[in-house]
């Protein structure tokens, strides 16, 4: 039995590679590729594949993001080039089932899909022991939402309205999420808070 494999990754050449390599594979079929993360679901809709293979960064839409809207429809292996240790977490809280470096090997790459396409998981040592010593992202989700906001230029008054609180709620927030990372600002909390993977 062929599994059917949709890919996603927003460098062409890289996406070219890795479809390349996989179609060498016995029992694999890259049925699909997108280069944006807003574009899975809708490939996954069309293409039903049995495996999506998401780069974590993308434009348009993480990967990670893209893995829940997907998850019921399909298994999900995440690649990334950031081993960040909160992203492991996401990845799982997220429906993944897999999750490996970019630096693994197409036979790496290949096990993984077969393996979570039989119910398994596949987790890259490295990255499983990282997020096990980072421990827990201390930020409540209305921390990471303000946060995240902050990171993508928002300003108070907008953070305020797109998650429906008040300006004086938005800074105690950042400022509770500036307390818990040690930071001395918003900026340094967002560039904490993205080196650990819990935005």
């Amino acid at each position: 039995m062929t599994t059917r494999v949709l890919l996603a990754d927003d460098e062409h050449l890289i996406r070219g590679a890795i479809a390349a390599l996989l179609d060498l594979e016995d029992g694999i079929e890259v049925v699909a590729q997108v280069g944006r993360g807003d574009e899975v679901l809708a490939a996954v809709e069309e293409h039903r594949p049995d495996v999506a293979v998401l780069d974590i960064e993308m434009p348009g839409m993480d990967g990670l993001s893209a893995a829940e809207q997907i998850s019921s429809q399909c298994k999900i292996v995440i690649l990334t080039s950031l081993g960040r240790p909160g992203y492991l977490r996401r990845a799982m809280a997220a429906g993944v089932s897999g999750f490996l470096g970019k630096d693994a090997s197409a036979e790496e790459l290949a096990m993984a899909i077969r393996k979570v396409q039989s119910g398994g998981r596949y987790l890259d040592a490295e990255l499983a022991a990282a997020a096990m010593a980072a421990g827990d992202s201390p930020l409540t989700e209305r921390e990471r939402d303000a946060l995240r906001l902050a990171a993508d230029g928002a300003t108070i008054a907008r953070i305020a309205a797109e998650l429906h609180l008040t300006e004086g709620t938005v800074r105690n927030y950042l400022s509770s999420a500036m307390t818990k990372l040690n930071a001395q600002n918003r900026l340094e909390a967002i560039r904490t808070a993205q080196r650990m993977g819990w935005l």
